[in-house]
């Protein structure tokens, strides 16, 4: 998932280059007997409601185990990577959770982050330290794949070899996947926005790269929205003047205007449907929008994974685990939040001993891992062999599954 690039702060740069990063990359100090895992999210602002989740979860699977393995005792910090005064995760934030992390000679895992901006930030700091990175959320293909991000990625933050994995889908398979799934529902015309941020303007181009390969006309070129701005109904009214689509495309998130934009199209374009991705799957998106908004928009929503009331097996035994003990749904990233709680103790386990290498080296060699989604392993880029990709709409007030999305691709 989202957010902006933003450089890091010289005094962080050099922290890492003289030593920060230095800091127990073999073998842990600290209490020999202790291991801590630390998350970093954020933790305040509107993406608290699934940040909650995902922070639910992975307490879940560390209780299930009774915060041991072996003779290790598991610690676990909830850290925040985002602050009251702007709503969301910064660079400062996040670069300072990773420099904690790093010193803290027992920490071996860092869950996190949320944002792929966030992990922008990071990951050069956990990766000089050594500390392996497990992310729930974090979905920018560039992180792990060559050819699909900024210039000199991957291999910019791999400098002391591989330290990040991820357990959910990149957004090479969700972008076209969305596409594909535009394609079926009948979309012969769409235009492509975005919120000029890393996430969103990732998505958005896979997304539109696909809908040319597909033959569905791309009107326009892909715009970026101005999130300083208070509305977007000039950008609307415009697009009403022009060619009319079939369908608007946004690629953002809750935090980027994407409830906003929804409400104008509908008040404006209503005719007009709208398909976002995972970054828009959350209670906030309808809830800022608000409910009536979906009764004249035909909204479609993309999520890598299965909705919660459709898991199976394991899936549906964390689901019901959840609802017993929260009294109420899990939201979407509330899983991944459990199953990277799993991966990290798993880890420990395979590695057998308090060492950031050792640890690392037994994450990425996880293979065939029987979950909460399903029987997966990492592949040698740390990304998960996963590909369930499920598609939903937005009735009476909530998320309402569709389609899944990869069974779309096989046919």
């Amino acid at each position: 998932m989202n957010h902006l690039f933003r450089v890091l702060p010289v005094a962080s740069l050099l922290a890492v280059a003289f030593g920060v990063g230095l800091t127990g990359c073999g073998g842990g100090g600290g209490d020999k007997n202790t291991i801590k895992i630390v998350s970093s999210l954020p933790r305040t602002g509107s993406a608290k409601g699934q940040t909650d989740a995902i922070v639910n979860g992975i307490k879940m699977a560390l209780e299930e185990a009774d915060y041991k393995v072996g003779d290790f005792k598991i610690v676990y910090e909830d850290l925040d990577d985002a602050t009251a005064a702007q709503g969301q995760w910064t660079a400062e934030r996040e670069t300072a959770n990773a420099e904690q992390a790093v010193k803290d000679a027992d920490t071996m895992i860092y869950i996190g982050p949320y944002n792929s901006g966030a992990a922008k930030q990071s990951i050069p700091v956990l990766n000089a330290g050594g500390v392996l990175m497990i992310s729930p959320a974090v979905t920018g293909p560039g992180f792990t794949k060559p050819g699909l991000g900024d210039r000199g990625e991957p291999e910019v933050y791999q400098k002391n070899g591989k330290n990040f994995t991820r357990i959910v889908p990149a957004d090479d398979l969700q972008g076209p996947l969305g596409a594909v799934w535009a394609k079926q529902l009948g979309f012969k015309t769409v235009v492509v926005l975005d919120d000029n941020e890393t996430y969103g303007k990732g998505i958005a181009t896979l997304f539109k790269d696909k809908c040319k390969d597909l033959g569905i006309k791309v009107i326009g070129k892909q715009d970026s929205i101005n999130t300083e701005k208070a509305n977007f109904r000039e950008l609307v009214t415009g697009i009403s003047k022009g060619e009319k689509p079939d369908l608007i495309y946004f690629g953002g998130t809750s935090q980027t205007k994407g409830p906003t934009l929804a409400k104008e199209i509908a008040a404006l374009l209503p005719d007009v449907a709208v398909m976002v991705p995972d970054g828009c799957y959350e209670p906030t998106f309808i809830q800022q929008a608000g409910a009536d908004t979906f009764k004249k928009l035909k909204c479609y929503v993309t999520f890598g994974g299965t909705a919660p009331d459709k898991a199976t097996g394991k899936g549906k035994e964390f689901v019901d685990k959840y609802k017993a003990k929260f009294k109420t749904m899990p939201e979407g990233y509330a899983v991944y939040g459990y199953e990277a709680g799993k991966v990290a103790l798993e880890a420990v386990r395979k590695a057998g001993k308090k060492d950031r290498a050792a640890i690392k080296d037994a994450c990425f060699a996880i293979k065939d891992f029987d979950g909460a989604l399903g029987k997966w392993s990492f592949d040698v880029n740390g990304d998960t062999t996963a590909r369930t990709m499920s598609g939903s709409t937005v009735k009476d007030g909530d998320f309402a599954f569709v389609a899944q999305l990869d069974e779309l691709e096989k046919k």
